[in-house]
């Protein structure tokens, strides 16, 4: 028996950290994707709270700054604290954190969602965007804030693969601005600032593979793996 138990406590120690690693492989990645729109989110809300005077970069948020801040605020909190939904062994390990953490995720999600919305609609639309940026920005907060909303109204019925995937879709969505970081850096770096219709290809990039990686992973079987929930139902969740 003695034995049977320290070969048990040898397998932990020689297999445990790599299954952690691997684990927050992705969490991590999720946040390291989402860094640099969360720095320049911060470094707009110190730029507004310390300007002295109007430019034509700042004057549509100093006229109107609640929607930009409500945009930061929430974005920051669903991109960083819904990386860790991904991490399954920790959900496992801590079965209320996802509860807890989806009552604050949907209404920062839904702030973030509904204030791009705003803005989209109602400030001055900058010179390097365009009306096909615009109607962009429009399809996506829509079909963020309908995610969620049919995200919260799967998990009422407990139906919970649907529930996952689409709070899976909404996340992608509201990661957009990390992949459109990816998608127009080189672009910028190699030939410049792009004009407005490349603006629009390089930014609609980063929401399509975004979402289409969430697709690949829902419809992959092999990505997915069983969770036992609450009641004895099988929860889906990314392996």
């Amino acid at each position: 028996m003695e034995a049977c138990r320290s070969e048990r406590r040898s397998f932990r120690g020689k297999f445990m950290p790599a299954s952690l690693k691997s684990e927050w492989m992705l969490p991590a990645g999720l946040i390291v994707l989402a860094l640099i729109p969360v720095a320049a989110g911060a470094a707009r809300l110190v730029g507004m709270a310390t300007a002295t005077e109007i430019t034509p970069d700042n004057a549509r948020f100093l006229a109107s700054p609640l929607p930009v801040v409500l945009h930061i605020v929430g974005v920051t909190i669903y991109s960083l604290l819904g990386a860790f939904q991904f991490a399954p062994g920790f959900r496992r390990r801590h079965p209320g954190w996802h509860r807890i953490a989806g009552r604050i995720l949907v209404p920062a999600g839904l702030v973030a969602a509904v204030s791009g919305l705003w803005m989209s609609q109602f400030y001055v639309l900058p010179p390097t965007d365009g009306v096909a940026l615009w109607v962009m920005r429009l399809v996506v907060g829509i079909a963020m804030a309908l995610s969620l909303i049919l995200g919260v109204a799967a998990v009422l019925r407990r139906d919970i693969a649907r529930h996952q995937a689409w709070m899976m879709r909404a996340y992608g969505l509201g990661m957009g601005a990390g992949t459109q970081v990816v998608t127009s850096l080189p672009w910028i770096l190699i030939v410049g600032p792009p004009d407005t219709p490349t603006r629009a290809i390089l930014l609609g990039a980063g929401w399509l593979i975004n979402i289409a990686v969430v697709e690949w992973i829902l419809a992959n079987p092999a990505r997915r793996v069983p969770v036992r929930g609450g009641g004895g139902r099988t929860r889906l969740s990314l392996g």
